[in-house]
């Protein structure tokens, strides 16, 4: 399976963001991101942007191609980056960063995924959250207890189906704005959720998100 990373800005990404991740086939900084590329440690292979908030240091550090872009554009950083991982053709997509700060930046961050091709699995990593865009099936892995939320985009979400969750759904509708699928939790360490038609984004929080289930309890 081939990978492209794509780092955007916002918050710090955390290293456990890199975990299971290397080694990647093309990574794309998206202005900012490239301060977080290079705090990880990850070169990449080609910097995009209107470079408004990336910093002095990094740029002077990096010394591979750049693609400039003008202030007043059409697409943020982040859909420009993901436009050059697109265009490698790879069997998946992980994006880093993109969370923090501006409440407009990360709904619009989230929305972008889903105009990555449905050939191209598309991961996104923010914080302590991971968010799956899903048009097929993904399989998914946690703790018992974790909270998962299925959210229907561009529309409705037909024939949804889920195993391994404490509240399963058998092809079920979740219509364009519905929170039936919102705050789900694991009943195992794996699942899996599958759609029929449609597209979902499904989001494991993480962070302080997590319930306790009786498995956690302290015994008397």
């Amino acid at each position: 399976m081939t990978t492209a990373v794509v780092i955007t800005g916002g918050d710090p990404v955390p290293n456990v963001a890199l975990s299971g991740l290397l080694p990647v086939d093309f990574v794309v900084a998206a202005d900012s991101g490239l301060d977080h590329a290079l705090r990880l440690e990850l070169t990449p292979d080609l910097v995009v942007g209107d470079f408004d908030s990336v910093s002095e240091s990094a740029m002077s550090r990096f010394q591979g191609p750049v693609e400039r872009h003008p202030v007043a554009k059409d697409a943020t950083d982040l859909e420009l980056a993901l436009r050059k991982a697109v265009e490698r053709r790879p069997d998946r997509i992980v994006v880093l960063g993109g969370h923090g700060g501006r409440l407009d930046h990360f709904l619009a961050n989230a929305l972008v995924l889903i105009t990555v091709p449905d050939s191209i699995a598309v991961e996104w990593r923010a914080g302590p959250a991971i968010i799956h865009v899903v048009r097929h099936a993904v399989d998914l892995k946690g703790r018992i207890g974790d909270m998962v939320s299925l959210v229907p985009v561009g529309g409705d979400a037909v024939g949804v189906r889920t195993e391994g969750l404490r509240w399963p759904l058998a092809d079920a509708t979740l219509a364009s704005g519905s929170t039936l699928g919102v705050s789900n939790t694991f009943a195992a360490t794996e699942a899996r959720v599958e759609v029929s038609e449609g597209t979902l984004l499904v989001i494991i929080p993480g962070g302080t998100d997590r319930r306790p289930t009786p498995a956690d309890e302290p015994e008397d």
